[in-house]
């Protein structure tokens, strides 16, 4: 079990996204240069990334190459296989939803939809590079971020 007091160490409780994705180098690269991410574990397998962990704002993401041969073990695909469409979006909750996305978008995120205002706050979406949407939201100032 992880010591609770070390900031590196992966998580013990709670729910994590586990992200299947094509080129795991290249999607930890990104996630770092867009979202600042940390990388808290990598492990490789079978010459692709067999796992990693990463913390994003405070939260967890967890990633690893997909692996097709291993797809009826595993229980998902990247999005590419899915013809770049995915069955989920990540809520990333910041204090500038613009900025996130602007910087995501200059590193290599496509726009899925623009910053605006809406009835909760400030929110858009970009696609990762390896086909993943992330939602941007900054709430207004009253309300609060679920849980």
């Amino acid at each position: 079990m992880s010591d609770p007091r070390d900031t590196h160490a992966p998580p013990t409780s709670g729910v994590a996204p586990y992200l299947s994705v094509r080129d795991g180098a290249a999607a930890i690269d990104f996630y770092v240069r867009a979202f600042g991410a940390e990388l808290l574990e990598r492990y490789d397998f079978e010459g692709k990334l067999g796992h990693a962990t990463l913390r994003i704002n405070e939260g967890i993401v967890m990633l690893a190459d997909e692996f097709p041969r291993h797809e009826a073990m595993i229980g998902n695909v990247a999005p590419p296989t899915l013809g770049n469409r995915t069955t989920f979006t990540l809520n990333l909750y910041v204090t500038d939803a613009d900025a996130w996305f602007d910087r995501a978008v200059a590193a290599g995120a496509t726009v899925v939809r623009p910053c605006q205002d809406e009835f909760f706050g400030r929110h858009g979406k970009a696609r990762d590079p390896f086909g993943h949407v992330w939602s941007f939201v900054a709430l207004k100032p009253h309300e609060t971020a679920p849980g």
